[in-house]
Order: C-alpha cells, then sequence, then structure tokens
C-alpha cells in the first residue's frame, strides 16, 4: 500500500502544459514509465473521458483526474504542484495541486480504500499546506503514505482532537433558526456516490460533514464507494427529518429512505456547496411540495417492526421493491407504444406488424399505408420492450440483493423463466435465486489474485449456472403449471367471481399506497399485460381495474381537501390537494402519501374502500386497457373509456367521504388531555 506513490510520480513545479489535457497526458505518462500501465495514451485516453463528462477541479485550487482503465496494472498516484495553474473547471478559479488517481479495472478493495482515504485527505488544510510548502518529491511521497496509512498521523490527530476541544469550550455551535425544526436542531442524513467511486464520493462526505458540524445540524452521511459501504442504521434514517443524496449514479437500496423529503444533486455540489444544500434540506422538510424519496414510508416501517428491516426477510422484500421499480420502465415504455401502435395502425397490427415491417419500409411504403406501417413500428419496438420484462424483473430483484454482481445471473435467470412460460413468477422465484447466489460468492473469502476476477467472470457464471440450472431442471416446470394452473382460475371466472377479484385487487392497490402489496398487484396486471394484447381480454380487464383503483387514493384526497370539507385538513394539506388531482388522474397512487403519512389510520382504510368500489365495478363493467400507466391521457387505449371514468368517480366519492367522516368522527380516546392554543384542541399526540 506504500508504494501507491513513489518519487517518480511527484511533478514540483515542472511546466507540464498550459491546459487541463496538456497536463493529464503527462501525469499518465509517468504512470506508464515507471511500468505501472501499460500504455500511457491510453490511460489519458480514460481520464479524459471523465474529464469531459464531469470536470475534476475542486474548490481550493485542487484538481483530481482520475479514472478506472484496463491500461492501469496497478493502483497508482501521480503528483503535480503547477506553477502557474491550469484550469480543471472549479468555481474558484485554475488549480495548483494535480493529483491523477489510476485505478485497475477490476481493483481490489483494499486498493479503492487506500484512494478513497486521499481523498478524504484533501478536504484538510493542513495536508494541501503540506503539498504546497513540500521541497522534494521525497516530502509529497511522505505527506501521502501519511494520509492513506491505516492509522491517521500524528498531526491529523491532533487536529481532530482539537476540534471537539475548542467546541467544549465555546459551547455547541450555534444553530441558526432555519436549521432547527420543531426547536431541536435539524436531523438530516446523507448519501454521497460518483461514478468510479473513489474520489468524489468521499469528499463529498467529508464536505457535508464538516458543514453540518459548523452548522450545528445532526448530519450523517453514508458514502456508497467502490471499496463497499456501511449502510446507515435504519432507525437513523426514521429519525431523520430529510434526505440529501448527492449522486451522480443510483442510490443503493433507495427503499430505505422512502417519504422522507430529499434534495437530490450531483456529487460535486456536495463538495462545493455543502452549506447550501444543508439549508434546502431543512427547508423541504416544512414543505408540502417538496421532492420525496419515492415509495411508502409506512409501509417499510411495517415491514421492519416485523422482522423486515434487516437480515434475510429484509433484503427479500427490499430486493422485490427493487426488481419491481426497475422493471416499470420497460412495462411503461413498451405498453404506452404497443398502444400507440394501435391507435395509428388498428387492433389488427398485433397479428401482421412483422408482415408489415417484412414488406414495407418507409422509402417503399408498397400497399401499406403510412398510419398502419407508423403503427407497426410502435407496436413492434413495444413488444420487444414486453420481451425485457421478466429478464429486467429477476435482474434487479438480484441487483437488490447482491448488487451489481447479481445482475447477469438475475437476467439469465430471467431469461430461463419466460422460456419455460414460468411468466413474472418464475421471474421472482429466478431472480431471488440469482440474488442469493451472487451474494454468497461475493462473500467468500478468496485469494488476491482471484479477487478481480469475482465480479465479471465467477460470479456471474457460477451464480447463472446455480438459478438458471435449478429453474430448468427442477422448478420451472411446478411454477409453469402453477401460472396456467392461476390463469385456468382467472378464465373460469364469470359473474360474481370477477367483481371478487376487482375488489381484491382494488384494496391490494390502496393498501399501501405504492409500497409491496400495491407492487404485487401492479405486477400481476401488467405481468400478463401481453397476453392480454395477444388476445385475451381477461388481462386487459385486470389492467384497467388495477389502473383506475390506483388512481383513486390522490382524487379522493384531493376531492376531500379541497372541495368537501377543507376545514379538515391543514394548510400543507390543502396545498397537496390541489396537485393530487393531476397526480391522481396521471395514475400516480403516492400522491396521496403526505396525507396518509399524517393521519394513516383513517386515510388508508379510507382508500382501500374506495378501491374496491372502483376495482369491483371496473371489472363489472368489463372496461379495458391496452396501457399499464398514464391514466386518463391514454383514454385511446381504453375500451369503455366513459364507464372506466364512471366506476372512479364512484371509487373517489366513496373513499373522499369516508376519510371526511373518519376525521369527523373516529377518535381514540386520549390517555391524558393536551391541548394547544387557546382553542384547547387535542394535540395529534393524544389523538389517532
Amino acid at each position: 500500500m506504500s508504494e501507491i506513490i513513489t518519487p517518480a510520480l511527484v511533478s514540483l513545479d515542472e511546466p507540464l502544459g498550459t491546459d487541463k489535457r496538456a497536463v493529464i497526458d503527462a501525469l499518465a505518462a509517468r504512470v506508464a514509465a515507471t511500468g505501472r500501465a501499460s500504455d500511457g495514451a491510453a490511460l489519458a485516453a480514460d481520464v479524459w473521458k471523465r474529464e469531459q463528462t464531469d470536470e475534476t477541479g475542486l474548490p481550493g485550487g485542487i484538481a483530481i483526474p482520475h479514472a478506472k482503465s484496463p491500461a492501469v496494472r496497478e493502483a497508482t498516484l501521480a503528483f503535480a504542484r503547477l506553477t502557474p495553474g491550469v484550469d480543471f473547471g472549479a468555481p474558484d478559479g485554475p488549480a495548483d495541486l494535480v493529483f491523477l488517481i489510476a485505478a485497475p479495472d477490476t481493483a481490489a478493495e483494499e486498493h479503492l480504500a487506500v484512494l478513497s482515504r486521499l481523498a478524504r485527505a484533501f478536504m484538510r488544510d493542513d495536508f494541501t499546506a503540506g503539498l504546497r510548502a513540500a521541497t522534494s518529491p521525497d516530502d509529497v511521497v511522505a505527506l501521502v503514505q501519511a494520509a492513506v496509512s491505516d492509522e491517521p498521523t500524528a498531526a491529523a490527530a491532533a487536529a481532530g482532537a482539537a476540534a471537539p476541544g475548542a467546541a467544549a469550550a465555546d459551547g455547541a455551535p450555534a444553530v441558526a433558526t432555519n436549521l432547527v425544526v420543531d426547536g431541536r436542531p435539524a436531523r438530516i442524513v446523507a448519501v454521497t456516490a460518483c461514478a468510479t467511486g473513489i474520489a468524489h464520493t468521499f469528499m463529498a462526505a467529508d464536505a457535508l460533514t464538516a458543514a453540518g458540524q459548523k452548522a450545528g445540524v445532526d448530519l450523517v452521511v453514508e458514502p456508497q464507494g467502490s471499496s463497499g459501504y456501511k449502510a446507515l442504521p435504519q432507525s437513523v434514517i426514521d429519525d431523520a427529518d430529510a434526505v440529501i443524496f448527492a449522486v451522480d449514479v443510483d442510490v443503493r437500496d433507495q427503499q430505505r429512505f422512502a417519504g422522507k423529503p430529499v434534495v437530490r444533486v450531483p456529487v460535486k455540489k456536495g463538495i462545493e456547496q455543502p452549506e447550501q444544500l444543508i439549508d434546502e434540506a431543512v427547508a423541504a422538510v416544512g414543505d408540502p411540495l417538496a421532492p420525496r424519496v419515492s415509495g411508502n414510508a409506512d409501509t417499510a416501517a411495517a415491514a421492519r417492526a416485523e422482522g423486515g428491516g434487516s437480515g434475510v426477510g429484509g433484503a427479500v422484500k427490499r430486493s422485490l421493491l427493487t426488481g419491481v421499480s426497475y422493471m416499470i420502465p420497460f412495462v411503461a415504455g413498451g405498453g404506452l407504444l404497443i398502444a400507440l401502435g394501435f391507435l395509428l395502425g388498428g387492433y389488427e397490427i398485433a397479428f401482421n406488424a412483422d408482415d408489415v415491417l417484412g414488406s414495407a419500409t418507409l422509402g417503399n411504403l408498397g400497399d401499406t399505408s403510412l398510419l398502419v406501417y407508423l403503427g407497426a413500428v410502435l407496436f413492434k419496438i413495444g413488444s420487444l420492450s414486453f420481451g425485457f420484462l421478466v429478464p429486467a424483473l429477476a435482474g434487479y430483484i438480484a441487483y437488490g440483493l447482491a448488487d451489481r454482481p447479481g445482475i447477469a445471473p438475475g437476467f439469465v435467470a430471467g431469461a430461463v423463466a419466460s422460456f419455460m412460460g414460468a411468466g413474472f413468477l418464475g421471474g421472482i422465484v429466478g431472480g431471488l435465486l440469482a440474488g442469493l447466489a451472487a451474494w454468497w460468492l461475493n462473500s467468500l473469502d478468496v485469494p488476491r489474485w482471484l479477487r478481480g476476477l469475482m465480479p465479471v467472470v465467477i460470479i456471474p457464471l457460477l451464480g447463472s449456472i446455480f438459478a438458471s440450472g435449478l429453474l430448468l431442471m427442477v422448478l420451472g416446470g411446478p411454477i409453469a403449471w402453477l401460472t396456467q394452473a392461476l390463469n385456468d382460475w382467472l378464465s373460469g371466472l364469470t359473474g360474481a367471481g370477477v367483481i371478487i377479484l376487482g375488489i381484491i385487487l382494488g384494496l391490494m392497490m390502496c393498501f399501501d399506497l405504492g409500497g409491496p402489496v400495491n407492487k404485487v398487484a401492479y405486477a400481476f396486471a401488467t405481468g400478463n399485460l401481453a397476453a392480454g394484447i395477444a388476445g385475451d381480454e381477461r388481462y386487459l380487464q385486470i389492467m384497467a381495474a388495477v389502473m383506475g383503483a390506483g388512481m383513486v387514493p390522490p382524487l379522493a384526497m384531493a376531492l376531500a381537501s379541497t372541495v368537501i370539507d377543507r376545514k379538515l385538513f391543514t394548510e400543507p394539506e390543502r396545498e397537496n390537494g390541489k396537485a393530487a388531482w393531476l397526480l391522481g388522474a396521471a395514475f400516480i397512487t403516492e400522491g396521496a402519501i403526505p396525507f396518509a403519512a399524517a393521519d394513516v389510520f383513517r386515510v388508508i382504510p379510507a382508500m382501500m374502500a374506495g378501491g374496491a368500489v372502483t376495482g369491483a365495478l371496473s371489472m363489472a363493467f368489463g372496461v379495458t386497457s391496452k396501457a399499464p400507466h398514464g391514466g386518463v391521457f391514454v383514454f385511446f387505449a381504453i375500451d369503455n373509456f366513459w364507464l372506466w371514468l364512471v366506476a372512479i368517480a364512484a371509487g373517489t366519492v366513496v373513499a373522499a367521504f369516508a376519510v371526511v367522516a373518519l376525521k369527523r368522527f373516529a377518535h381514540r380516546r386520549p390517555a391524558e388531555t393536551v391541548t394547544s392554543g387557546a382553542e384547547g384542541v387535542p394535540s395529534a399526540v393524544a389523538t389517532a
């Protein structure tokens, strides 16, 4: 680890060029000259590609061009102190301290951890001052070795000890009025992550932590780097008032933060503007229109209370939500494309799209009309998108369990499930098997020489053999039989049976407003939509019932809070109600979450009653939908559209009047009288 930098990789006050490309080329050439890279030009190209994506200049005259590259043989640092500085895109001007960070594309975790410690050192004034005062390359090497060592330097330890002492002498930092929530310092959790997970991730974490200490707020950061990450305790997340996501990539296991007000920015803003992000996060706490992390906080909390927050059970639940959430874009995009194909080419396009595309082109339509041709194009793109439905579901379930190593075996297992006719049930089983296998393989303590091959060769190979082999040889047949039995049961439903199915689906869609139960009902509908489009109208009826019931909660809360009885709702809730009209019309069930979060025991039962009415009426009316999403805006894909609106309106009215009645008359007897203000209104802690 101590050889990550040598004097030969240090340049002090030498002319390396007048622009950042020249500096990058010169430092990459030094790396290659020491034998640490096979090709300096290839390394420079990879670093430059990363630089063009997002400039690496940072406040304080620092730049950290970096990349993972197959040309790199071992993790390496090259350093240049420039006179004069060169512009790397920092907001405060040119950089005079430049570190080129070169990591192999299969870098071992210990190398990435070393580079991460260096990134944290950039945020220390004593480290950068030492680099500027260095008189020889050996001085720089000594500073860097001390920064990346497992034990902090004496200077760093002294600096770390001095800060608490000063705080104790002066008392706790004064907290600005705008950073106080309910009379106490705001509680904020943050996640930082960049594309490479080496430098910006940890610098942003340290910048936010320092800004939080300075502001006097309670701020805890979870850096999600390439060397792994330690998840924040769920209790800390639950107690937080708001979330900051300073990320350039997806937040891992985002469902943990469901329902929290969120500020989402690129990771560099976490480095450059941490104070501003804290201000925005605290302001979001009191803003009913502020963005929130998608998902249902109440459902997540209930799952954790039942033991689902940790352990295998919790991981499985979270992975299922992950799989469904990543599957939805394939379903929504593909379904809408198919619906547009029907609009332009007629419903018979489902049976002759291949013939149309095989005989006609845009420049030579022949006997085919332009509208039919365009309809065939849209239908074909949509149906191909639908082909990814089960593989995407399985792949991202595995990703939710094992992170990136699970994706390949998960997708393969999903493809096998489709091949065997096991449908979305097979995709769920295959994704869980692949994810658990990948997670176990990734947890093995393998020799260092093998570690780099694990995520790119060993885990995809063995995980695919295990999960897909089990599906092909053992589990696929029974699951396919179960799927067929479910289809046969649906085909036998008539009369009251169809209405009961609609009631069940309506209850599920409104039970947790976008949570796991809602997702199960939605996945059932969308997972069979392709069969519906192929001619089985039962599944089109299920899709219409599910979408209609999912529209009820936001529409009902909008009706109750803005029309029926405004006085029962707070001013923020009335503002939310105005927005909920549009959210409900577009089938965004989560539009009712702010209302449920404030009064779950009255809102949820009322919404379930309305959803059951809509689901039952939609099935009774025989409404069909060829679109999986969009609400009233995909009217062209819904047969019996006006009857569908009647079903939605009936459920909305039932739910709205039910929630108003429950708010007026359903009270728990307070354990003790707690008054608020002159009117003596019982507070929220004393009533349901």
